[in-house]
């Protein structure tokens, strides 16, 4: 490791200003930026913890909707339940002690392109909310690791409008617990999402064909004769392109069969 400095604001505001520094960089769970520290993969020289910020913590519905703050951990949104697809997610997230530690604003704002969290926000439509902005899940997600958040954004809260029904298959990497392919389905009064993580190049994306079929016919039959195309597949030692594209459509549709 390497010397830096470490903030503990208690309040939003307060973690607004010190994010406001050169070279300073949020902290949320530590689940993954911890490691890169380690590894010398990044080098900031200021964190600013936002695990004592309590107005980024906690779970709340209202209406049709459930909002959950920006640090509230994985295992909190595991033991909710209003959302059951949601909790049944970060129940699959890692261990007992990642859940206990991350946070659902980490992983957001980290768009690991394996993570789980990505999927469901996508696949739901739902909305992320920063310090500066609300940003739609369609617009927010650009790429592996890469978002729609500004040099010193926070994300503080995330909307998840709730489904009629909605399912999360995950085709678990052993070695790690991220997904090898991992596809969150939802369905809406005006259709189908269905959004697929661990498999692109390019990150977390929704399989629109797929929404289609499903909207006309919400059952695993609707796949039939429809692919996704390896060709910006991720491939590596755990699995080719070929094989990640077929997976998504096996999950979808197992995912399709459990939600229905």
């Amino acid at each position: 490791m390497y010397n830096f400095e470490v903030e503990k604001p208690g309040t939003l505001a307060e973690a607004t200003a010190a994010m406001a520094g050169e070279d300073a960089q949020a902290l949320g769970g530590g689940q993954t930026l911890i490691p890169t520290l380690k590894q010398r993969l990044a080098s900031p020289a200021k964190l600013v913890s936002l695990s004592g910020v309590a107005e980024m913590q906690g779970i709340s519905k209202d209406g049709d909707a459930l909002r959950i703050g920006g640090a509230t951990t994985h295992g909190a949104v595991a033991a909710d339940g209003n959302y059951p697809a949601l909790s049944a997610l970060a129940a699959q997230i890692g261990d007992p002690a990642v859940r206990n530690r991350g946070t659902i604003g980490g992983s957001l704002a980290n768009n690991d392109p394996a993570a789980c969290y990505p999927a469901a926000a996508l696949g739901s439509g739902a909305t992320i909310i920063t310090t500066n902005r609300e940003i739609a899940a369609d617009d927010y997600f650009q790429g592996m690791f890469d978002t729609a958040l500004d040099e010193g954004e926070i994300v503080t809260a995330v909307s998840f409008p709730i489904p009629q029904a909605a399912n999360y298959q995950k085709f678990v990497q052993p070695a790690s617990r991220f997904a090898l392919v991992g596809v969150f389905l939802a369905k809406y009064a005006d259709g189908i999402r269905v959004a697929v993580t661990g498999a692109s190049n390019e990150g977390v994306f929704r399989w629109a064909e797929a929404e289609a079929a499903l909207g006309d016919d919400f059952s695993a039959s609707a796949l039939d004769g429809l692919s996704v195309p390896a060709d910006n597949m991720i491939s590596d030692l755990h699995g080719p392109a070929a094989y990640r594209a077929h997976l998504v459509k096996v999950m979808t549709g197992r995912a399709v069969t459990a939600a229905g």
